[in-house]
């Protein structure tokens, strides 16, 4: 039996994720804020639809990749959105990065009318996408699991259980913390060395053969602002709401996060001129290279 799925959201993650769905045989209907997204579907074998109650009717799966927690609960729980479509017996699988408590909001939505929830955000770079590399980190009880799985298993590489529903979003807040904090880091580091005057690929060669190797400095930046590339895979207004997630569950814990701080206030520096929130998020290097006024370094 064919599943059909409704793809909502077709950003840098969500367009590739839904090609490699229509490219292992799923029947699949997108729809995004800007409709000429759904066209690269539709030459995949795929179909368009005209608004979210499109994508959403007459659907076995939902599935929402979206920027943040305001447009889930929009698409998702507004008077036009996805779950008045969605009978029940389907099941809604949200993507996106976002607040947690948003995601217990969706899923007790989801529970009032019968319908399963999954929230399983997306690990690794837009790259990965592309090439089907993606991690998901997935909050769902053990049925509802298997029946994503295999949706899973179609986009991406590794499928990692978090725990129950919501449990995703929270590592992915987790884990989005800890990257951008190291990817800030790393950016000053390469700032530091530049302006001492060591040449970029003795600072990547070294710090890749000791245990400073880390993939915001290695793999992100070499793949992108090192190469020149700063065209938004994930942007620095998306790495700063993603901090500011973060900083805002630890406050409701009433823990400090100190060092996280301090990043979160340079991704908001950043974030606050036009210039820069656009940018991929491996532009905090020019950030940081602008700031001590020297160029930031290129590889060959």
């Amino acid at each position: 039996m064919t599943i059909t799925i409704g793809y909502i959201g077709l950003g840098a993650m969500g367009l590739p994720l839904a090609g490699h769905l229509v490219r292992n045989g799923y029947d699949v209907i997108a729809c995004d804020i800007d409709p000429s997204r759904a066209d690269t579907i539709v030459e995949l074998g795929g179909r368009k639809a005209a608004s979210i109650a499109e994508a959403a009717r007459d659907c076995d799966v939902v599935i929402t990749c979206l920027p943040a927690t305001a447009h889930v609960e929009a698409v998702v729980l507004g008077p036009d959105g996805a779950l008045a479509q969605m009978a029940p017996g389907t099941l809604l699988m949200d993507m996106s990065t976002i607040d947690a408590n948003g995601t217990d909001r969706v899923a007790r939505a989801c529970a009032a009318k019968g319908v399963a929830f999954v929230d399983s955000p997306i690990g690794r770079l837009v790259l990965h996408a592309e090439r089907g590399e993606s991690l998901f980190m997935v909050g769902a009880d053990n049925a509802t699991f298997a029946r994503v799985e295999p949706l899973l298993q179609a986009m991406g590489k590794d499928i990692l259980r978090c725990g129950g529903q919501g449990m995703g979003s929270r590592m992915k807040l987790v884990n989005n913390f800890l990257l951008l904090t190291i990817a800030e880091v790393s950016a000053e580091a390469v700032a530091l060395g530049t302006r001492l005057g060591l040449d970029i690929d003795t600072i990547l060669k070294v710090t890749g053969s000791t245990t400073a190797q880390n993939g915001q400095l290695h793999t992100l930046m070499v793949n992108k602002v090192l190469k020149g590339d700063t065209t938004p895979g994930f942007t620095i207004d998306l790495a700063f709401k993603d901090m500011t997630l973060a900083m805002t569950a630890a406050a409701e814990y009433r823990m400090g996060l100190p060092v996280g701080a301090a990043a979160h206030a340079v991704y908001g520096g950043a974030r606050a001129v036009p210039e820069f929130a656009t940018k991929d998020y491996s532009a905090m290097l020019e950030w940081a290279c602008r700031n001590a006024g020297i160029p930031t370094p290129q590889t060959d």
